[in-house]
């Protein structure tokens, strides 16, 4: 990911005190930037990961999630998601009661209601504000 675009994510995310990023992978510029700037920010992924200092993991599979991992949560955040995941991450963020904001795979659309936010280098589709 460009330094700008992550930039511009972390600060339209920075709105939010308390974070869960899905799927983190080896993508953990964001909730690096995030836990820099102070946010209380946990990364999840169906694998174990390495995570920046100041962000917590949490093994776990969105399409069987443990619940607790996102009770904190104000915001639930995903880059790169694939349309397959969509529906799963609203389902929890409407659970939990926290916002969804997320990127999908180069030309993919979302599969669920959203608004779009043009961002530098992306586009950040927000399905709970």
């Amino acid at each position: 990911m460009q330094p700008q675009t992550c930039d511009a994510i972390a600060a339209r995310l920075s709105e939010f005190e308390t974070l869960v990023e899905v799927g983190i992978g080896n993508r953990p510029d964001v909730a690096r930037a995030l836990a820099d700037d102070g946010k209380i920010v946990t990364a999840t992924d169906v694998h174990q990961r390495e995570v920046p200092p100041g962000v917590e993991f949490a093994e776990d599979d969105a399409f069987d999630p443990d619940l607790a991992v996102y009770r904190i949560a104000d915001a639930i955040y995903a880059l790169n998601v694939p349309p397959e995941l969509h529906r799963p991450l609203l389902d929890i963020a409407e659970q939990v009661d926290a916002a969804l904001l997320f990127t999908t795979l180069g030309g993919d659309q979302p599969a669920i209601s959203v608004e779009r936010e043009t961002l530098p280098g992306e586009t950040l589709f927000v399905a709970r504000e």
